[in-house]
């Protein structure tokens, strides 16, 4: 019996200890006492914040393509064009690595063709005003006053070039500071200034026509070789522009022409009006350029012209 008062006083005490110690660790410090009882702070976690979802990248792409990705990709955006100094285009400089072999000028900018050649290219390609070459953009297709000679304008890193028909490019502009005193752009000399104006065939290409009669010409193949090859030199010997009929091109007509160059070899008198080759349109720039893209390998050209109001063929064999 006394051993079990002893028990029940015991885990009474036990019991009473553990309750009056758990509430001074809890309890407010009293007022005067020197102990301060940390109190508990209860864990309060944030709200969840769930992004939105979404179900537009499934939308938007092939499940069955994990090549392709999004089918609807944002236009990537495009830096402002870069504006081009337009106060005095007849002194642009010349475009590198673009060569003109070819102008043809007309009163409408959509005609005006030119055969281009830039860098890396094997054969000229006749472009129009919208077209590129060597990284460049043509603007302009038409005649520069300043230094007589048919020119073709193109724009490029912010740039205005040109590449001139009678000019090599690369070489430096006319129009920039020289030792000698330059003429007037109102004085400047006619077409015929030595060092612009026609060139004489060389003799050894025109030993190469025949002449058969006034409308028939042999031409030997090397002598077609070598105008797609030299056009620029060769085809300096005349000054080739659309000419008009009733808001119609109705042909090209050809200034310029003297009896020892290319085209005066080749039957062609100045002021003729060339008209058709091989059954080609030469009022139509499409036409034109195909005819042009099958001059190497044609036996032959049957050309039309218009002289001084009367049509004339003439008919060259390719040998």
């Amino acid at each position: 019996m006394v051993l079990a008062f002893v028990a029940l006083a015991a885990y009474f005490q036990a019991s009473g200890v553990t309750e009056l110690v758990g509430a001074g660790l809890l309890a407010p410090a009293a007022s005067g006492s020197g102990v301060v009882v940390a109190q508990r702070t209860p864990l309060t976690l944030p709200p969840a914040q769930r992004e939105p979802r979404s179900a537009e990248p499934i939308i938007t792409r092939n499940p069955f393509d994990s090549v392709t990705g999004d089918l609807h990709p944002k236009p990537e955006e495009v830096a402002p064009p870069q504006s081009i100094d337009l106060s005095d285009p007849l002194a642009a400089p010349a475009c590198e690595g673009v060569s003109a072999l070819i102008v043809t000028e007309s009163n409408d900018p959509e005609w005006s063709v030119a055969a281009l050649m830039g860098t890396g290219e094997t054969h000229p390609r006749m472009r129009r005003a919208g077209d590129e070459v060597a990284g460049k953009k043509v603007v302009f297709i038409g005649f520069n006053p300043r230094d007589v000679t048919p020119a073709v304008w193109l724009s490029g890193g912010g740039q205005l070039c040109q590449a001139q028909l009678f000019r090599p490019a690369g070489a430096a502009p006319a129009a920039a500071p020289a030792p000698a005193p330059t003429p007037a752009p109102e004085a400047a000399p006619p077409p015929t200034t030595p060092g612009r104006g026609p060139t004489p065939l060389p003799p050894e290409l025109a030993a190469k026509i025949q002449k058969v009669s006034d409308n028939e010409f042999h031409i030997d193949r090397s002598v077609v070789d070598k105008i797609l090859e030299d056009q620029a030199e060769l085809m300096r010997s005349a000054r080739i522009v659309p000419e008009q009929k009733d808001g119609k091109v109705v042909g090209v007509r050809l200034f310029g022409i003297r009896p020892d160059t290319l085209l005066g070899k080749l039957g062609l008198q100045n002021g003729d009006r060339l008209e058709t080759i091989n059954g080609y349109n030469m009022a139509s720039p499409e036409k034109a350029l195909e005819a042009y893209a099958r001059l190497r390998t044609a036996n032959g050209l049957s050309v039309k012209v218009n002289r001084r109001g009367s049509p004339v063929g003439i008919q060259y064999n390719i040998k």
